[in-house]
Parts: C-alpha cells; structure tokens; sequence
C-alpha cells in the first residue's frame, strides 16, 4: 500500500470528495423533492437527515477506505475482515458502473444544452406568442428520442472522462476537481445573485424557507432521507474509493461535516435558484421533477430573461460541470478496482472501464428512442438501471455496511481512524458506533423499503 496515491493537498481532498457528491441529485432531484413535499418544513427534516444519517455514514466509509488503503472490494480483506463481507464492496462496484452507464447518458444531454444555449439555438423559434412549455418540451423529446445526436455527446462526455481519469489521481482528478469545484459555486453564486433580483423574489423564498410544520408526514421523512442517502453519494464505493486516497494526518470526522456541508449548500442555493425563479415566471405549478426541470422549465425561465442566452450557458455550464465530476468519480471506482485486484496499470484499467461505455451508454440512450419497446420488468434499459441501482442495490450496500462497521468490524478500527491513532481526543467514535448499531441500518431500511413497496 505505501505505493497508493494519495491526494496533494487538503483543498484538493475536499475538493475531489464534495465533486464525487454534488451531482445531477443536488440540481434536480432536491427541487422536485422539496416541491413535492412542502417546501421549507421538507427543507428542516432534509437538512436533520444529512446530519444523523448522511455524515456517519460518510464517516464509516471513510475510515474503512483509508485503513484499508485499497478498492471498495480490496479493503475487506486488508483489514482482516471474513471473506464473505467483500460483498459490500462489490455491490458498491457493481451499483455505481450500472449508474455510470446511464449517468453518461444524462451528462452528455447537459452538453448538448450547453452548445445549444451558447449558439442560441436552443431557443430558436420561440416567439411571443408561443406555448413555451410545449416547445421546450417538444425539444426534450425531440433530442433524447434522437437516435445520432445524443450518442454524439455521450461519447464526448465518455472521452472526457478518460483524458482526465487516465492523468491519476493528483494531476487528473485533483487537479480537474481544483478547477471545476470553485467554477461550480461561482456560477451557483452568480445565478442566485440573478434569482434575488427577480419580481416573485418573496414568494418563492416563503415557499422554499418559511416551513408550515402541518404539512411534515411519514412520506416526507421518508423522501427527506433518501435525498439524503441519494445526494452524499453513500453506498456507491465512491467514499470508500476516495478515502484510501486520504493522507494519513486527514481528520475524518472534520472532512466528513465539510463535505456534507458544502454538498447540503449546492442544495440550498439551487433552492434559491429555482423558487424565486418559478414563481416570478408563474411556472409554480408545473413539474419540476427530473429531466422537466432542467430541459423544460427552466429555460422557460430563461426565456423570459434578459441576456437569455448568457443566464442559459451559465446554468449549463454549471450542469455539465457537476455531471463531469460525477461521471469521473463514479468511474474511479470500477477504475481503482481494477488497477488493485488486477494489477492493471491506470491506463489499462481506465480503457477497460471506459470504452465498454460506448456499448453500454449507447442501449441506455437508445432505449429513450428506437429502442424504447425493449423493457426489462416494464421500465426501458435506462429506467431500469437508474431504478434497480439507485433504489435497490445502493441501500443494500450501505445497509451491510453499516452492519459491519457497527458490529462486526475490527474492534478499534473505528476509533484509531478517527482519532488518527490517538493524537485527535474525540468523542465521536462513540456516537457513530451507536448510530451505525442502532439508527442508520433502521433509517436504510426503510429507505429500501419505501423504494420497492
């Protein structure tokens, strides 16, 4: 192990960590699931859950990675854990290159609105008089049920990720991640800045952070734990990949609540993005889940903006950016297991990762076209990734992990690692434990459950 990379610096750590979390699931997921659910009062428990189920778990992920100083499935066996616990690590393998091959999909859709925003072309034909929703929704359909074009991207996004992955760890992934992070929260910044000018500023801001406490039910807590569960990016080998980066002095607990934080403000600042957005424009009532979001509503937005195309490239950018370091995260995992278990050089093991995408990517973005009458249980190729990934085998990931590292991990693994071998007094090896025992395999469950039944 003493031949492991490591990252260069601590900004580069935390850098590369809050990149593997914030992602498409901090800008589409957390409107759509703080309109469905109440706005601010879904805010409050949302913001609860990061911290009793998001940062603990995060926290047991990352002393595991870095004790184990090895791939998702590699650690297991260097900290002398039964054979059988391996498993964990390769559904976190298996899981996140399954969400890799339609994630690469989504992220090329976030390039091609990019060039389309920068040209100007995206809202060509657009007049006054027009229905803006069908047409930005005729152009969503018209592009993802595109057999050519949106391959086209996905292969430019594919390609991406390659340059950047096969430079390593420091010059590749720190270093992109040292760029794109800052760009990222400069263009968030930015877009609130617009947001806080707009006429239905009030409303919006009501909505999103004046909580009505009546409207907090089971199903609430429910989606306010699995937006928690989903936008830390737990379960996926992601964390654990990540942390046997770790040099050794990083404090983990410390590293733990500063990503969780940042990722929790990307969030909150699309909250302020989106709302005041909405509800200046009148699109309140309209969907903003997933894909409507991004493709539809919000350049209905823009639309109505001054400098629309300058406002569109910026969101967009910002979009590709988190989609990009996402994509690079994910893909390190199957990457650094193959470089581990393998003995593969990273060149090697980033090609073996990589080039089956231009298959696989390719049936999970037909599937939305000409291959949209092929279906596995009833969802086409992509649907059926994204559902059985995110929903099934990421919660029964995390759920044995949390199993194992409360009970039946090394005695003192825990608290060596967060303690850095006792040169830290903390008294929080204690309180995870006791959450990993006792809260967060209950709190997983009932994720799991929710998702199937």
């Amino acid at each position: 192990m003493s031949d492991k990379p490591k990252f260069a610096s601590k900004i580069g750590l935390v850098a590369a960590t809050v990149g593997s979390a914030v992602g498409l699931g901090n800008v589409w997921r957390f409107p759509a699931e703080t309109q469905a659910n109440g706005g601010a009062a879904f805010l409050i428990i949302y913001i609860a859950c990061v911290f009793l189920l998001g940062v603990p778990v995060m926290t047991a992920e990352f002393a595991l990675g870095r004790a184990g100083g090895s791939d998702a499935v590699g650690v297991f066996k260097n900290i002398g854990a039964n054979r059988r616990w391996w498993i964990i690590g390769a559904l976190g393998i298996m899981a996140s290159y399954m969400i890799l091959m339609f994630y690469m999909v989504v992220a090329g859709w976030t390039l091609e609105y990019l060039i389309q925003s920068i040209s100007g072309h995206l809202y060509d034909g657009l007049t006054a008089a027009a229905d803006s929703t069908a047409h930005f929704a005729s152009r969503m359909k018209e592009f993802i049920a595109d057999g050519w074009n949106p391959l086209v991207n996905t292969y430019l996004m594919i390609m991406l990720n390659l340059v950047v992955l096969a430079l390593g760890v420091q010059k590749g992934i720190e270093r992109i991640s040292n760029i794109l992070m800052p760009l990222l929260f400069l263009l968030l910044l930015i877009l609130v800045g617009v947001a806080m000018t707009l006429p239905g500023l009030k409303a919006g801001l009501t909505f999103f952070l004046r909580p009505d406490f009546s409207k907090i039910t089971t199903g609430v807590v429910l989606s306010a734990l699995g937006q928690a569960f989903f936008s830390l990016s737990l379960g996926m080998g992601i964390l654990i990949t990540y942390s046997s980066y770790f040099p050794r002095d990083t404090r983990l607990c410390r590293t733990a609540v500063t990503v969780s934080l940042l990722d929790l403000l990307v969030a909150i600042l699309m909250g302020l993005i989106i709302f005041p957005s909405v509800t200046s424009f009148g699109l309140q009532n309209e969907s903003l889940q997933g894909a409507t979001l991004v493709f539809i509503t919000l350049p209905e937005v823009f639309a109505h903006m001054p400098a629309t195309a300058i406002w569109s490239s910026a969101f967009f950018l910002l979009l590709t950016v988190a989609a990009l370091t996402s994509t690079i995260s994910i893909a390190e995992v199957t990457i650094a297991f193959l470089a581990d278990r393998f003995r593969l050089s990273r060149i090697k093991a980033c090609l073996l990762t990589l080039m089956p995408l231009f298959l696989f990517s390719s049936l999970c973005s037909l599937s939305q076209g000409p291959l949209s009458e092929i279906t596995i249980a009833g969802r086409n190729i992509f649907d059926f990734l994204d559902f059985f990934a995110t929903n099934i085998m990421l919660p029964a990931g995390a759920l044995l992990l949390c199993v194992y590292m409360g009970w039946f991990a090394p005695r003192r693994l825990l608290r060596d690692q967060l303690t850095n071998f006792g040169q830290i007094t903390s008294h929080m090896p204690g309180i995870i434990t006791t959450i990993l025992r006792y809260v967060a395999p209950i709190l997983i469950l009932f994720i799991l459950l929710s998702s199937i039944i």
